[in-house]
């Protein structure tokens, strides 16, 4: 099954936590965790073995498979021993006495028709296939969460970065003014202007710390342990680009593979089944029963010699009446099934939804990414232009500062823009019904090792 192979996985992953776990320990001291990087795949693995909601969904598609197996049960044959030591003591005119009885039984039943119970048993069939499709959308849905966060992080960290050498940037500028003005050759707006920002970027940059190490913390409460570890970061030598499948393909694909969906379309058959189940409770049922005792006492508790006495009967059971409830119960399942197909309903429209908005929004971040660096690239022009201007007396400071501030908008944008395409690609597969360890890897093929500076050149 499924959840026996995820289950299977997961142990083996445990153990080469394990054995990871041990490597560290056993490493030479002195060792910062800040020295090593991490990327998606390897915080996806840990997250695999240490995020509840995994953990959870992984139980969840056993209880599944137990609750088949339970009411399997029901259908297979019941066997029952039953065992009375009793004291009895008679009198009567003729006679007064006590003896000892004894009495051993052995009872096996086995439908050979009980509709109720058959339907029940598809029912949890079809329960059990629900639980494995919930299971697979929950871990899913966690890659994707996994990722966000991951991405998060990186974008606090690069907002730290960016406030840091947007501040170093404005500095230069008015050491130049303070040195010009100095010699008279600057105005004190444009010594006071630069001074302001230099002071404004200083809080922020204090703020955008706090963040990073908030986002921090959103990644650890996923994997179960502090992530020090420096991020992968985007690569610069790859265009980013969804693949070459047309929507079409997409929504074709999510349609036949979308977890969420395949469980709403189980829990339609599971409500089929509950409905069919209620129904039987007007079905008469057919039973196979055979028995065997041993007894030493006979007609009003009277002494006997020991009698055996093995019995084998067919016996049937027909429901006349109940009150009603038979038929409410019917009614009830009936509106049951009703709201499991209007659900299936919504989770299909919403599959159509999801995949053309990632779908959409990926290519045009894609796009959109090349005109951020060419925005980028003009912007630094500019902003080099400026400060030299300044040097010059050509320009002011609200000038440069604005050029400065036009450069780093600039950064931002392209930053973000490529976390919003690696987002929407997770959350296209995600809904395509893709398994997530491979969307991930994918992803992650776009990340490479690299210092935390890179991100701001």
């Amino acid at each position: 099954m499924a959840t026996s192979t995820i289950l299977l996985g997961g142990f083996l992953m445990l153990a080469a936590g394990a054995v990871l776990a041990q490597a560290e320990t056993a490493a030479p001291n002195g060792v910062n965790a800040s020295t090593f990087s991490t990327d998606l795949m390897q915080l996806y693995r840990e997250a695999r073995l240490e995020d509840p909601q995994i953990l959870a969904s992984y139980a969840q598609a056993q209880a599944g498979q137990e609750h088949q197996r339970e009411a399997m049960g029901a259908l297979l044959p019941q066997l029952s021993f039953n065992a009375g030591s009793n004291r009895i003591h008679q009198e009567s005119d003729l006679v007064q006495r006590s003896f000892d009885s004894e009495s051993y039984g052995l009872v096996m039943r086995q439908y050979l028709y009980n509709k109720t119970a058959w339907e029940n048993y598809q029912k949890f069939k079809s329960l059990a296939r629900q639980s494995e499709s919930q299971a697979l959308d929950t871990q899913a849905e966690a890659s994707v969460e996994l990722a966000r966060r991951y991405f998060t992080a990186l974008a606090a960290e690069d907002e730290l970065q960016l406030v840091r050498a947007e501040r170093l940037t404005t500095q230069r500028s008015l050491d130049r003014i303070n040195a010009l003005y100095e010699k008279q050759l600057a105005l004190i707006t444009d010594q006071l202007d630069l001074k302001a920002r230099v002071d404004l970027l200083s809080a922020q940059e204090l703020d955008a710390r706090n963040q990073a190490s908030l986002s921090r913390e959103a990644l650890a409460e996923i994997v179960g342990r502090p992530v020090k570890e420096r991020l992968n970061r985007i690569r610069d030598d790859l265009a980013l680009q969804v693949s070459a499948h047309s929507l079409e393909t997409w929504v074709r694909d999510g349609m036949a593979l979308n977890p969420a969906l395949k469980a709403n379309e189980s829990g339609v058959e599971a409500a089929g089944a509950a409905l069919r189940s209620g129904k039987g409770g007007h079905y008469p049922t057919l039973s196979l029963n055979l028995s065997a005792q041993q007894t030493n006492e006979g007609y009003n508790n009277s002494l006997a010699p020991r009698t055996d006495s093995y019995v084998a009967g067919i016996g049937i059971q027909v429901p006349l009446y109940s009150g009603g409830s038979t038929s409410a119960r019917v009614r009830g399942l009936y509106q049951d099934q009703v709201i499991a197909e209007q659900q299936l309903e919504a989770i299909r429209r919403r599959v159509v939804k999801e995949i053309t908005n990632a779908y959409l929004t990926a290519n045009s971040n894609g796009e959109k990414i090349g005109a951020n660096r060419l925005a980028l690239e003009s912007a630094q022009l500019s902003r080099v232009a400026a400060e030299k201007a300044l040097s010059y007396g050509m320009v002011n400071s609200v000038d440069v500062l604005a050029s400065v501030r036009n450069e780093y908008r600039a950064r931002r944008d392209l930053l973000k823009t490529q976390y919003d395409f690696l987002s929407n690609v997770l959350i296209l597969n995600r809904w395509a019904g893709k398994p997530p360890a491979e969307s991930i890897e994918n992803v992650n093929g776009w990340l490479s090792p690299g210092s935390a500076g890179q991100a701001v050149h």
